[in-house]
C-alpha cells in the first residue's frame, strides 16, 4: 500500500505537470561571459579560407511563452548581446524584442497534442487512483480472511479444550467404576488412552493458535508481545441479497470496468493521433520585431555601446513576418492507413475485453450470491445439529455413568459431538468469508447497507 501511495503521487504530479503546460512560462538565459579563441572556416566562390577568432561575449534573453488550448502559442522574446572582437578591436551590441504567434492548423481538425496530453494524464491519474482503491479493498479482504482463519483456529482450540474436559470427566467416572469392579481393566485403560489423545490434541491446537496469532499480528504490524484475543461468539447476521442488485453494484463500482473504459478512451485518442499523421498539416507563424544594433571601437564602454543600440532600436523601422506552411502527404504506400487500422483493431479488442470483464464479474457475483444462500441454510441447519449433539452427549454420558452402555458407545457419541462443533464452525467461517468476499467484489457492504469508500 505504501508503494501504491507513491505510485498515486507520481500520477498526481504528472497530471499537475500537464496542467501547468497551459500556463505562462518564463525563462531567462544568461551568458556571463563566454570567451572564444579558435580558428573558423569560411567558404565562398574563391575557395576555402580560415580565419582566427578571439571574442568575448555577454548576452541575456528573456522569453515569455503562453501556450494556447488550440496547440499554438504566443511568445515575447527580448534580449541584449554584446561582442568584443579582439582582432578587429570592435565592440558590437544588439538589442532585440520580438512578439510572435504560432498555430498548427491541424490541431482544429486532427490531433490536439496539448489537450490530448492533458486527457491522457487525467486517465492515468484515475487509473492509479482506481488501482489504489482496489488494492485497499483487497487488503481489507485479506485482513478479514486472516481474521476468520485465526477465529477458526481459536475456536478449534476451545473445542479441543471442551473435549479434554469431557474426556477428563469420563475418565474419572471410568476409574470409579473400575475400582468398584463394574467395568473391565481394558475399558479403564482405553479411557486413559483417550484422555491422553485429547490432551495432545488440545496442546497441538494451542500451538496452532499461537502461530496464527503471531502471523495475524505481523500482518497488522502489531508488536508480537501484544495480547490479542478474538471474541469467540459465533454471531452472524442473516443478510438477504438480491442478485440483480449485487451484479449492478459490481458493474458500477468494480475498478476493472473503469480500467477497461479508460483503455478504450486511450485507444480512441491513439486512433485520432494516428489519423492526423496522414492528414494535410499546416501552420501559421507570425511575428513583429524591433532591433537595435551598434558597432564601435572596443575602447568604448559597454554602457555607451548599449546606449547606442537602444538609440538605433528606437529609430530603426520595425520588422515583421507572417507565413503559412503546409505539409501534404502524397505517397506512403499505405503505411499510415495500416497503422490506423491496427489502432482501430486495438480499440475493438479493448471493447471486447470490457464486455468479457462484465460477463465474468456478473458470473462471479451471481455464483457468490447463490453460494451465500447455500452457506446460510447450511449454517442454520448445523446450529440445530449442535444443540441436538450436545443434548445427546449428556444423555449418553449419564447412561455410561449408570452402566447402561460401554466406553465405545460413549466415544462414538463424543466424536459425533466434536464433529458437530467442527462442522458448524466451518459453515460459520464459510458464510462470513463469503460475505467479506461479496463486499470486495461489489464494493458494497450488504450487512451495513452502504458503499465501501
Amino acid at each position: 500500500m505504501l508503494g501504491l501511495t507513491e505510485n498515486l503521487k507520481i500520477a498526481e504530479y504528472n497530471l499537475k505537470s500537464t496542467t501547468s503546460r497551459f500556463k505562462t512560462h518564463i525563462n531567462m538565459n544568461l551568458t556571463l561571459p563566454q570567451y572564444t579563441e579558435t580558428v573558423r572556416q569560411w567558404e565562398d566562390s574563391t575557395g576555402i579560407s580560415f580565419y582566427p577568432v578571439k571574442q568575448l561575449n555577454y548576452a541575456t534573453r528573456l522569453t515569455i511563452n503562453q501556450p494556447l488550448p488550440t496547440d499554438g502559442n504566443i511568445y515575447i522574446q527580448t534580449g541584449l548581446s554584446n561582442y568584443e572582437d579582439y582582432f578587429s578591436d570592435l565592440r558590437s551590441s544588439n538589442l532585440n524584442t520580438r512578439i510572435g504567434f504560432t498555430q498548427p492548423l491541424d490541431a482544429f481538425y486532427g490531433y490536439n497534442q496539448i489537450r490530448s496530453a492533458y486527457k491522457l494524464a487525467q486517465l492515468a491519474y484515475e487509473k492509479s487512483n482506481k488501482l489504489y482503491k482496489r488494492e485497499e479493498a483487497l487488503l481489507v479482504y485479506n485482513v478479514s480472511s486472516y481474521y476468520y482463519n485465526l477465529l477458526s483456529i481459536q475456536k478449534r482450540t476451545e473445542i479441543a479444550f471442551m473435549n479434554l474436559e469431557r474426556q477428563t470427566e469420563a475418565f474419572e467416572i471410568s476409574q470409579k467404576k473400575y475400582e468398584a469392579g463394574l467395568i473391565r481393566e481394558v475399558d479403564a485403560l482405553q479411557m486413559e488412552v483417550d484422555l491422553a489423545a485429547a490432551q495432545n490434541s488440545y496442546e497441538g491446537e494451542l500451538q496452532n493458535q499461537f502461530e496464527a496469532i503471531n502471523s495475524f499480528k505481523n500482518m497488522l504490524g502489531l508488536d508480537l508481545r501484544d495480547s490479542l484475543i478474538l471474541s469467540s461468539e459465533l454471531k452472524y447476521k442473516v443478510v438477504a441479497i438480491d442478485p440483480e442488485k449485487a451484479v449492478r453494484l459490481a458493474i458500477e463500482n468494480r475498478p476493472e470496468i473503469r480500467d477497461r473504459e479508460i483503455e478504450i478512451a486511450e485507444q480512441e485518442l491513439n486512433i485520432k493521433r494516428q489519423k492526423a499523421e496522414g492528414m494535410v498539416r499546416g501552420s501559421i507563424d507570425a511575428y513583429f520585431e524591433k532591433v537595435g544594433v551598434s558597432r564601435q571601437d572596443i575602447d568604448l564602454s559597454l554602457g555607451t555601446s548599449i546606449k547606442n543600440s537602444y538609440k538605433d532600436f528606437t529609430n530603426r523601422p520595425s520588422n515583421f513576418g507572417v507565413g503559412l506552411t503546409v505539409t501534404i502527404p502524397i505517397l506512403d504506400w499505405g503505411e499510415n492507413k495500416a497503422l490506423v487500422r491496427a489502432a482501430q483493431a486495438r480499440l475493438k479488442q479493448a471493447a471486447y475485453n470490457k464486455e468479457e470483464e462484465e460477463r465474468n464479474i456478473e458470473t462471479e457475483v451471481r455464483n457468490l450470491v447463490a453460494s451465500l444462500g447455500s452457506y446460510l441454510k447450511r449454517l442454520q441447519s448445523l446450529e440445530k445439529n449442535v444443540a441436538v449433539a450436545e443434548k445427546s452427549f449428556q444423555i449418553t454420558l449419564q447412561r455410561y455413568s449408570d452402566g447402561d452402555i460401554d466406553s465405545q458407545s460413549l466415544a462414538l457419541e463424543r466424536d459425533r459431538l466434536n464433529s458437530a462443533y467442527t462442522t458448524h464452525l466451518g459453515a460459520y467461517i464459510e458464510y462470513q468469508r463469503a460475505l467479506a468476499n461479496l463486499t470486495y467484489q461489489t464494493f458494497y457492504d450488504f450487512q451495513k447497507e452502504e458503499l465501501v469508500q
